[in-house]
């Protein structure tokens, strides 16, 4: 989506999660962590982990603009929940997703499950109540941002959950999904 934005030329290779192919030894020589994304620049350097290739992508194209310049308080601000969503939900995407992982008993998975689904609407409900974007995370100004919390607000059955529990998250959802460079993007690999 971040891509779409800004504009750039890019070459999609598809990773097939149903078949597991981010875990084999092909895609774990590029990413040892096994998740997508995997962003490879134009000079071969491997870039990993969605908020720095965010970021990345920031700093390669500074002329879209989608984070205010440094020094910039919205800067912080737009950072601020980034990170949040990196380093606090998708823990619990993974927790939720691979349950078994988290315990050596699989009688336990079911509640590992339960309970990351739990903590990570915490972090949706912390977003609706203190970040309040209107429409965006920094008000009026849409940023890359906007982008990574409205993905990540669809992931654990937030497209069922987030509408009537988060109105103000699913409010920039709504604004990202319909911005004209992002709308084809959303409609393919978003659920919901």
């Amino acid at each position: 989506m971040a891509l779409a934005e800004i504009g750039a030329a890019v070459e999609l290779r598809p990773v097939p999660l149903a078949s597991d192919a981010q875990l084999e030894a092909e895609y774990r020589q590029l990413n040892p962590m096994g998740r997508i994304p995997t962003l490879i620049l134009p000079d071969g350097t491997v870039v990993t982990e969605s908020l720095a290739i965010l970021l990345t992508l920031v700093d390669r194209h500074p002329e879209a603009g989608l984070l205010p310049p440094s020094g910039d308080p919205a800067r912080s601000v737009a950072l601020r929940w980034m990170a949040l969503v990196a380093g606090e939900f998708y823990p619990h995407v993974t927790r939720f997703d691979y349950p078994e992982r988290f315990s050596a008993d699989p009688a336990h998975a079911g509640a590992i499950r339960a309970r990351a689904m739990e903590m990570g609407r915490d972090i949706w409900r912390l977003i609706e109540r203190e970040c309040a974007p209107d429409p965006f995370v920094l008000g009026a100004r849409f940023s890359v941002a906007d982008i990574y919390l409205a993905a990540l607000s669809r992931w654990m059955k937030g497209a069922e959950w987030i509408p009537a529990e988060c109105p103000r998250v699913e409010a920039m959802a709504r604004a990202v999904a319909s911005r004209p460079r992002i709308a084809p993007v959303w409609s393919r690999h978003v659920p919901g």
